[in-house]
């Protein structure tokens, strides 16, 4: 079969990519080397921000699609049945010199067309956040800006995409693509795909896909950043997202609510060459606390219950700018170089490359049929004593907690698994039922979505993994292992005294 689109690259901007070329009567596919969208990259790992486009420099892409797709995500969420929250942001002051900063954000942000953004004194920083530290001063005050999850966004985006037709090959680590005609062939270990136009929205490998076509090549390396998460007693700290005056690296170390009622600190922000490194380290989370104690000091950085890092896909330009549009090999387009705000810039990019797409050539007539909304989630927590007593009734799994933490049934993780491009994986569930996600990080409700998984998939328990490939859970049967060692120590001592 030739795909008229082939996507390399299942994170928020290749899902947002499919999605919008769903509208139309395409033969679309999305090839991602991960065992399940936004499970590699910045879309599984970053501060699940909507930025308000106040920071981003007028005239450049990253200013023009920030404050698009801002705007856009109010109705996405509502279709695709996101949480979402506008909690608004500051930008927070310490000294006079800094405030001169604000004032610059301001009016860039003002040049982009940011809504409701004023510079705020420190008496009405208190009333927002009153657990600010008294040392600041001033405030930028961004009432657009926002929470979501952003792999929860991602994934409804893939289940809507493959609601509307489009195809998901996961496992799939894109290794060479050739030209061939009108034809490109793109090679993965264990198959080959072909497709009349390729968008490459690879994350921190668009530079190495791009170099295997053959384009003008250019560079991205990884910018690395690292977070905290802390436990859901210490939600109360932040109201709104705060951030200190940014530098040349990024946004700084930030405060935050989280969606599910979490505190979220970082990130740091290194650079790095290895595109595979994800560690955490005693310094860079020492950094963040430090740093983020500046802005609010009332955390008990003690109620951590995790820490991740996330990388950034920074392009090496001097324009510092995203990197999109169609490269002097025909066909082929880069989405490149999509950092920070690209979470929030999605949507948008989505719809700049369905016109880039159009004006190369690729003929797009409107489906009949499209369906913008995905089926809603069952939330069980969410629910009233009298709805979840209706569902148990209809469905008893939904009667079964699997996940104590944060109250998930057995219910919602059976249909994380059944829906569209479903969970395969324990952290596939975790993604999207936060099965695991609580204090006890899946110590507790680990082997119950293990048998689950299992039973589901029709596979044994050995195979079931955390995180695709070779990331077994278990490595063999108890019974079975201790037989084994028993029978080995037996023959130790006979033939050893032989």
């Amino acid at each position: 079969m030739v795909y008229d689109v082939l996507i390399v690259g299942a994170g928020v901007v290749g899902c947002s990519i499919a999605r919008e070329l769903s509208k139309y009567k395409l033969k679309v596919i999305v090839v991602e080397k991960g065992e399940d969208a936004a499970s590699e990259g910045a879309s599984k790992a970053n501060s699940a921000i909507l930025h308000a486009g106040y920071d981003p420099v007028p005239g450049t892409l990253k200013a023009k699609l920030n404050v698009r797709g801002n705007e856009m995500f109010e109705e996405l969420c509502k279709d695709l049945d996101v949480p979402m929250k506008r909690t608004g942001s500051l930008v927070v002051a310490f000294s006079e010199e800094e405030i001169k900063e604000l004032y610059k954000l301001f009016d860039r942000g003002i040049k982009n067309g940011v809504k409701e953004l004023s510079i705020i004194t420190k008496d009405m920083v208190k009333e927002i956040e009153p657990y600010i530290n008294d040392n600041v001063i001033a405030a930028l005050y961004a009432k657009k800006a926002g929470i979501i999850s952003p792999y929860v966004f991602t994934i409804a985006l893939a289940e809507n995409a493959a609601q509307n037709g489009v195809e998901f090959s996961f496992n799939s680590e894109v290794v060479d693509i050739k030209r061939k005609e009108d034809v490109f062939v793109v090679k993965t270990p264990s198959k080959e795909f072909y497709a009349r136009y390729v968008v490459n929205a690879a994350g921190v490998y668009s530079d190495v896909i791009n170099n295997m076509v053959g384009a003008k090549p250019f560079s991205v390396h990884p910018r690395k950043g690292e977070y905290l998460i802390l436990d859901k007693d210490q939600g109360y700290i932040a109201r709104t997202v705060i951030f200190q005056v940014p530098t040349k690296m990024g946004k700084g170390i930030l405060v935050s609510p989280t969606i599910d009622g979490n505190l979220l600190i970082g990130p740091t922000s290194e650079d790095i060459q290895d595109k595979e490194f994800k560690a955490t380290t005693r310094e860079g989370l020492n950094k963040a606390i430090t740093v983020a104690k500046r802005s609010v000091d009332k955390f008990d950085v003690r109620k951590t219950i995790t820490q991740f890092t996330g990388l950034r896909a920074t392009p090496d330009t001097e324009e510092k700018d995203f990197i999109i549009g169609e490269s002097d090999v025909k066909g082929f387009i880069n989405v490149a170089g999509i950092e920070s705000p690209g979470f929030t810039a999605a949507p948008a990019i989505a719809e700049m490359v369905r016109d880039i797409l159009k004006d190369a050539g690729l003929e797009l007539v409107e489906k009949d049929d499209f369906n913008p909304k995905r089926k809603p989630v069952i939330r069980f927590v969410e629910l009233s004593d009298e709805e979840k007593n209706r569902l148990i009734k209809e469905n008893p799994a939904y009667g079964r907690i699997v996940c104590r933490c944060e109250t998930v049934t057995e219910g919602e993780v059976i249909d994380a698994i059944r829906r569209p491009v479903g969970a395969k994986s324990v952290d596939g569930v975790k993604r999207r039922v936060r099965a695991g996600m609580g204090r006890c990080q899946g110590s507790f409700c680990g082997p119950r979505i293990v048998e689950i998984l299992a039973r589901e998939l029709n596979i044994s328990p050995l195979e079931v993994t955390k995180h695709g490939r070779n990331s077994y859970i278990l490595a063999g049967e108890t019974k079975k292992f201790l037989l084994d060692k028993a029978s080995e120590l037996l023959k130790k001592e006979v033939y050893g005294n032989a």
